[in-house]
């Protein structure tokens, strides 16, 4: 199984529309997952035409995403289970943020948004993955998003570019 995963569009406040090098990779993906700061409801959309989406909301997200999307989710995908949220928030790091937020629950995989920097690593078993960003690099070298597979076990990679 295929997933995209992005964070942090921002559209259309940083970019007119989604990069041309993540569209290539929608055109074959079974799901796709969003960390947050949509901007707007029409990136839900327009991300619906290829997959299926989940997502959460972040927080510059407007009033209509927050009504449609939870501020984290646990979802099933190709036998994994995997928590979904922003990592907004007060107090410690975003990335420990992220990660108490499923202190209680058993996930194989946390993602999470927010800071707009791309991190792989792993927490005992637990993928820690943030995507980056698509459209706003925030002090990072590349625009970024991330592709996992999942098989007997997951694999992500970051798409930079």
């Amino acid at each position: 199984m295929k997933i995209v995963v992005i964070s942090d569009t921002h559209l259309p406040k940083r970019k007119k529309g989604l990069p041309t090098r993540l569209l290539a990779e929608l055109k074959d993906v079974e799901l796709i997952i969003h960390a947050g700061d949509w901007q707007t409801i029409d990136v839900y959309h327009e991300l619906q035409s290829y997959a299926r989406v989940e997502g959460v909301y972040g927080n510059v997200d407007d009033l209509e995403l927050l009504g449609l999307l939870p501020s984290k989710k646990i979802i099933k995908a190709g036998g994994f289970t995997i928590g979904i949220t922003h990592g907004h928030g007060k107090g410690k790091t975003t990335e420990k943020r992220a990660i108490a937020a499923f202190e209680e629950e058993k996930v194989d995989c946390i993602i999470y948004g927010h800071s707009h920097i791309p991190v792989k690593r792993f927490e005992g078993d637990i993928l820690i993955f943030n995507p980056g960003s698509p459209t706003d690099k925030r002090r990072q070298k590349f625009f970024s998003f991330g592709v996992i597979h999942l098989s007997d076990k997951i694999i992500a990679e970051h798409i930079f570019f």
